[in-house]
């Protein structure tokens, strides 16, 4: 028992150094960082990161806190989604925004790691970890790194519940393209046997069009991933832990 504990005493004091960035490191500076609550206060947050129901099954490194960051420029944008959002009736949802390079360096270690299959049921049960990379699910330097990259759904204030966008968050497989079963351009459905339905397909536009309207552009594999257009560290990969910051 003393053994294990002191196991998981080791461990957890290596994650938490995987994300001690040096002072003087410009990656180290939070200061053009706030957290989304303070902008958005009507923003729903699920860090699936900070817990366990994710693609790796564990609380991800550099993850202190269950609240999401964003530099301020981000999250001034998402805020003026947040207010069109809320004008018919929804509210955002966030499941990720800043991610710490430590903890896109757990996911590579993860990655490389193939007899870790825990939660392939659940976010890749059609995929073998060995395609992950390749197909882009997974990346050695992450966009939510430079901290104005965010993925998030739409919650219905009248179901309360989230839209139905015919797939969930982290799904690794063509079911999460923006443009299965449609063209994001035209906002044209188009029917694919066992594919989404007319509904949710017009769910992911509703956030397509909300998000780009308001400065992100998004990503070709993931329909919940949006990133500002004209981001303000476009080539910096910060390295400070996701935790509670203060008000700007």
């Amino acid at each position: 028992m003393y053994m294990r504990k002191s196991i998981a005493i080791i461990s957890l004091f290596a994650a938490f150094a995987a994300c001690a960035p040096k002072a003087t490191d410009p990656a180290a500076d939070s200061s053009d960082f706030v957290c989304i609550t303070d902008k958005v206060p009507d923003a729903i947050l699920e860090i699936r990161y900070f817990g366990t129901y994710n693609f790796v099954g564990t609380r991800i490194d550099g993850y202190q806190a269950p609240t999401a960051l964003l530099t301020k420029e981000a999250a001034d944008s998402l805020k003026a989604v947040s207010d069109d959002a809320i004008a018919l009736g929804y509210r955002l949802k966030i499941y990720d925004a800043y991610r710490p390079q430590c903890a896109v360096d757990h996911f590579m270690r993860w990655g490389a790691d193939f007899a870790d299959t825990l939660m392939k049921p659940y976010f890749y049960p059609a995929l073998t970890k060995d395609v992950l990379f390749p197909r882009g699910y997974i990346a050695e330097k992450s966009g939510h790194t430079r901290g104005s990259t965010v993925d998030l759904t739409l919650f219905d204030m009248t179901t309360e519940k989230e839209l139905d966008m015919g797939g969930t968050f982290d799904w690794f497989g063509t079911e999460s393209h923006p443009d299965y079963c449609g063209n994001p351009e035209t906002q044209e459905w188009k029917e694919v046997p066992g594919g989404i339905t007319p509904e949710q397909f017009r769910n992911r536009m509703i956030l397509r069009r909300l998000m780009l309207s308001h400065g992100f552009k998004a990503m070709d594999v993931e329909w919940w991933h949006f990133t500002l257009n004209n981001e303000p560290y476009p080539d910096t990969y910060f390295t400070f832990p996701v935790t509670l910051i203060g008000n700007e």
